[in-house]
């Protein structure tokens, strides 16, 4: 059986670095042009080739995006950059408009291509009009059931690859295809610029009572009718897994390292559990637990069990629910002192309790005892912006690892 791959996404070098340790296959990133996230630092040309090389070297992949809804003036250098990416060696380009598609077969005719969410693949036949065309992989819209998944995947076998999202934030419009953001405040949605109107808090106002705001609902903060909730299949892998889906995706290129490592360590330890014996597969609740420990919106399901329905929202409000803090990461770790050195994230202080996690093992609950600042002299407190500290650590750990504390707020 060919293991399913677990794509993550990566917003900055660290983020991929994060994203490697923590269990990916493979990433998928943006450079500076063509891509659909401007709220993330994205990659310069020597960056990917960095990060390429990076990858390559242990032995996982790079998708770039090009998956914009471009106008004319918006492929202005695009066969430049098509030809560096390939020279670089990047394994595959993420792309929705049939334009695009067509300029990347034109300029490097073997640059693998991925047909994104945003073209809005629905059905059998779109799936086989792109592997026609000489796609390799179509990732599906956010809309079908797992059961149509599969059944597209039956009927095309292996004549092309299936990816579907897992993880991660929903949005409210089809396939992402969003006017709204647009309208309400010029930021383009479909060139990577959204402004996520839906999370805002709306009332009703009549023509011609301006200044009069009528609640849609009961609440005093107003109504957050398009607000969903965050995706969430950790509960279902192994269903996932035995559709044949070829990739499992996980949203969040402007999330935090810490968002990362939490996500895809969960993800990367239920896949590898159901490879390890199938018959016997069996979901542990703790991943979840896990996950839960980040700041996230209440989890659904989406489409993948039937139509998105009422419960898929969120009204009461657009905040995330955050249970936990990131208080720092391992930069270094001493075998024989048993001394770590950690790199702050949040203000922590001596005297609390943490637990440590990292790659592919439980975590453990520590309290900190003595805090040491970078020239070994006793502090009571780390709250400088990536301020660096020790602390000694009995069980052994490696760099990478986090730290994290419960937010009692």
């Amino acid at each position: 059986m060919k293991k399913i791959e677990l794509l993550a996404p990566a917003g900055d070098i660290n983020k991929l670095k994060t994203a490697v340790e923590y269990g990916a296959d493979a990433v998928y990133l943006g450079g500076e042009s063509f891509g659909l996230r401007k709220a993330s630092k994205n990659f310069s040309m020597e960056d990917i080739k960095w990060a390429t090389d990076y990858l390559h070297d242990r032995g996982k992949k790079i998708h770039v995006t090009l998956n914009i809804i471009p106008h004319n003036h918006d492929m202005e250098g695009v066969e430049d950059y098509i030809k560096e990416l390939y020279e670089i060696g990047v394994d595959a380009l993420i792309v929705a408009d049939p334009g695009m598609f067509m300029k990347v077969k034109e300029v490097a005719p073997d640059f693998p291509i991925h047909i994104s969410t945003q073209g809005s693949v629905t059905n059998v036949e779109t799936v086989k009009f792109w592997q026609k065309l000489g796609a390799e992989r179509v990732v599906m819209a956010r809309e079908l059931s797992l059961e149509e998944v599969a059944d597209i995947i039956k009927e095309v076998g292996d004549s092309i690859e299936v990816e579907t999202f897992a993880h991660g934030a929903m949005c409210m419009s089809y396939s992402g295809r969003c006017l709204l953001s647009n309208y309400m405040t010029g930021r383009d949605a479909n060139m990577g610029d959204c402004a996520q109107p839906c999370r805002y808090k709306y009332h009703l106002v009549e023509e011609k009572r301006p200044g009069e705001y009528f609640p849609i609902e009961e609440h005093d903060e107003g109504t957050f009718i398009m607000n969903s909730k965050d995706l969430c299949m950790i509960e279902h892998i192994d269903e996932m897994i035995e559709a044949g889906i070829a990739s499992l995706k996980i949203e969040g290129r402007v999330k935090s390292e810490y968002y990362l490592a939490t996500v895809i360590r969960s993800y990367r330890m239920a896949i590898d559990a159901y490879y390890k014996d199938p018959e016997n597969y069996k979901y542990d609740t703790s991943l979840l637990e896990e996950i839960k420990k980040v700041s996230h919106r209440d989890f659904t399901t989406g489409f993948f069990f039937g139509q998105a329905n009422e419960n898929s929202q969120v009204y009461k409000d657009n905040s995330y629910i955050r249970g936990y803090d990131f208080v720092g990461i391992v930069l270094d770790y001493d075998e024989d002192t048993k001394i770590a050195t950690i790199e702050q994230r949040n203000r922590v202080f001596v005297g609390e309790k943490i637990e440590i996690f990292g790659p592919g093992v439980k975590h453990f609950d520590y309290k900190i005892e003595k805090m040491l600042d970078d020239k070994d002299r006793e502090i009571d407190v780390a709250n400088k912006a990536k301020q660096i500290f020790k602390i000694k650590i009995d069980q052994p750990i490696k760099k990478g690892f986090i730290l994290r504390r419960e937010n009692e707020e």
